[in-house]
């Protein structure tokens, strides 16, 4: 088994082996992974802290050994909360990291950062703090930066930077928590999920105070939300039909 660490701010992750091919996340810088298949160009690999799978660029992250591997596994994840900074290589170097970046693997890269993180469980309230911080991002399907984010993205780095984990795609996020009957039973924080015609989750929100959400469309913005889904105050309409609201924690 191989293993790996992003060394640069924002990597893709493809669905298949190719520049072309379908973006289905974000590597951020100091996500490390193990290395499922290795070919000339590519390497498809599983993120460590969802273990999410994708094919990656090889000139676009460094090996590193099972050992270190182990060790950024078993240490609470420090993570980069400034909305843009960026790390000083052992050349003067500077590289950009985004909000979000982990920063264990520091020492591995011989990396040097004097901005701002966080690390641990933070207050539920923090929370849509975080969220706020996203707001007006541009939608972006795979994104998971304030540059570009998508729905399921936009909740995951949130929760992260609070302490807490969330899997990728909102299909996935839904099999998480606790279900609620009613809107009036969430308290702001808690997610609410979205189904297509078909009955496939296909949009998450972050639930706020007063039934207002929180979510990645078109941008990340602040709608309307009740017993139908969610309505837009832009366009005057419901765009997304509620399924099931989830407490987390």
């Amino acid at each position: 088994m191989q293993y790996g660490i992003c060394n640069l701010s924002i990597v893709p992750l493809r669905l298949e082996p190719s520049d072309k091919s379908e973006l289905v996340s974000q590597v951020l810088y100091g996500d490390f992974f193990k290395v499922l298949e290795q070919r000339k160009h590519w390497s498809k690999i599983r993120l460590h802290f969802d273990n999410y799978e994708g094919w990656i660029d090889n000139k676009q992250y460094l090996e590193i050994d099972q050992e270190n591997y182990n060790t950024l596994k078993g240490e609470l994840p420090k993570l980069s909360s400034d909305l843009v900074e960026f790390v000083q290589d052992v050349n003067d170097n500077l590289i950009t990291i985004p909000l979000g970046s982990s920063l264990n693997g520091l020492s591995v890269l011989e990396h040097q950062h004097d901005g701002n993180l966080v690390q641990g469980i933070q207050p539920r309230e923090q929370l849509l703090k975080t969220a706020f911080t996203y707001l007006n991002t541009p939608y972006l399907w795979g994104g998971k930066t304030p540059f570009g984010i998508d729905c399921s993205g936009f909740t995951q780095m949130v929760y992260k930077l609070n302490g807490y984990k969330l899997l990728r795609d909102a299909s996935q996020q839904a099999t998480q928590g606790e279900a609620l009957s009613f809107i009036e039973e969430s308290e702001p924080g808690d997610l609410a999920f979205f189904d297509n015609n078909e009955g496939h989750i296909v949009h998450v929100g972050i639930i706020m105070a007063n039934n207002y959400i929180i979510h990645a469309h078109g941008k990340v913005r602040i709608d309307r939300l009740d017993h139908s889904g969610i309505y837009n105050v832009d366009k005057r309409m419901h765009t997304h039909k509620l399924r099931v609201i989830k407490k987390i924690i």
